[in-house]
């Protein structure tokens, strides 16, 4: 029983750690249907206006880009080349309400997407029920 418990307390701890992710090949070049991405070495001062979109159920648990297993329920994100572990606040244009969010995986690549978001971020930008939104996002230091 002791044996147990104790590998019981050494999972937890091991659980407790893996949120704190460190974030390995940021910026390896990649290519999605014949386009090539390069993301950026660092993205301080990073600015973009354009639609945001989300991702949910259908991708949930899966492994994302950076190795994360996607989570709709987390406030995370794609980007096409911002690092991973990047935090950037989005701010929907329509409504003015905005979120903070860690890029932990690539995309979107429908043309004239700048962002997709999970689907805790989405709820809380007020952009379920549409799908997408015009959003500014900025890199928070």
């Amino acid at each position: 029983m002791f044996r147990f418990i104790v590998a019981f307390c050494v999972l937890l701890m091991v659980a407790g750690c893996a949120s704190n992710a460190v974030y390995k090949n940021t910026t390896r070049s990649y290519t999605v249907a014949g386009k090539t991405y390069v993301p950026l070495k660092s993205a301080k001062g990073y600015s973009e206006t354009g639609v945001a979109s989300w991702y949910g159920n259908k991708f949930h648990g899966r492994k994302t880009a950076s190795g994360e297993r996607y989570n709709q329920n987390k406030m995370t994100a794609a980007h096409k080349t911002l690092p991973f572990g990047t935090r950037v606040r989005v701010k929907n244009l329509d409504n003015g309400k905005n979120v903070v969010v860690t890029i932990n995986d690539r995309g979107p690549f429908k043309k004239g997407r700048v962002i997709d978001v999970s689907r805790a971020a989405a709820k809380k930008l007020g952009m379920i029920n549409s799908g997408i939104a015009k959003v500014n996002i900025k890199v928070v230091d």
